[in-house]
């Protein structure tokens, strides 16, 4: 059952926490940052955690208006979690723990989801001084996303798109190794590890942006 702890505290950090501090309740919120996911879309990208812990930490964050639940018209007609307006105000706040955990050591054993890797690369692109304005087709594993530019800073959606100037097909591991090593991107087009279409030189600019 959803849990109804409190910190009984009138601060108002105190108060953000009844709703967000439990286990797996922001990493929900993060998975739903770029986009609708499916309850299976989130069971498979947060492994950690139960079928009843995911179960009730959207029931906790759907009825603290965080996230709210919708079907998909026909012919998906499936259900689908997906950030409330009230929800997408974490942004900046999942934004500045993102760079402020980054200096944290990452476990070897730790996995990497495909919207983690993607929020790395938005943050590092919206500091950079020449950020890519191409529109991009990224596969990471069966999921697909559109990368482009709108009024100067760069846009994912969780959407597929017709006419890309460059389409990159991988998994979230090894988009993260590129991105911190852009150099590589040509070994693992040669080993098969990453599959591309359209200019070359445009996925170049867009794995550089995160050095």
């Amino acid at each position: 059952m959803p849990t109804t702890r409190s910190y009984s505290d009138a601060c108002p950090i105190a108060r953000a926490l009844d709703v967000i501090g439990e286990r797996w309740a922001l990493l929900v919120v993060r998975e739903l940052l770029l986009g609708a996911q499916r309850f299976s879309d989130l069971r498979q990208a947060l492994p950690g955690a139960s079928t009843n812990m995911l179960t009730d930490r959207l029931r906790e964050l759907e009825a603290h208006g965080v996230v709210q639940r919708r079907i998909w018209p026909p012919p998906a007609a499936s259900a689908v979690y997906e950030l409330t307006d009230r929800g997408r105000e974490l942004e900046p706040i999942l934004d500045a723990l993102g760079a402020w955990g980054n200096a944290e050591p990452r476990s070897e054993h730790s996995s990497l989801t495909a919207t983690s890797v993607l929020l790395f690369l938005r943050g590092n692109a919206r500091a950079h001084p020449n950020p890519p304005t191409q529109t991009y087709r990224v596969q990471l594993d069966n999921r697909v996303w559109t990368i482009s530019s709108r009024d100067g800073e760069l846009e994912i959606q969780s959407r597929d798109t017709a006419t890309p100037d460059a389409s990159l097909h991988t998994d979230p591991a090894t988009l993260n190794e590129l991105l911190r090593n852009p150099a590589g991107l040509d070994a693992a087009i040669a080993t098969g590890s990453v599959n591309t279409e359209g200019n070359i030189s445009a996925l170049r600019h867009l794995l550089q942006i995160a050095r």
